[in-house]
């Protein structure tokens, strides 16, 4: 359970670092993902995006093998 935790914790982080270039591809624009400011800053939580983008490549994945 922790290892789900921690991996999403880090698929996370990576999103959100890339944002700005992904938001070209319309990740972080779909309707699960949170975007808030807090104290001047903006944040956004692509969780669905998370979700999508982790779909996509277990299937790509799957197709491979």
């Amino acid at each position: 359970m922790i290892r789900w935790v921690l991996a999403i914790f880090i698929g996370l982080m990576v999103f959100s670092t890339l944002l700005p270039w992904l938001k070209k591809l319309g990740v972080g624009r779909l309707p699960g993902d949170v975007r808030f400011t807090l104290f001047g800053q903006s944040f956004c939580l692509p969780f669905s995006s998370t979700i999508l983008i982790s779909a996509v490549v277990f299937l790509i994945a799957r197709f491979i093998k």
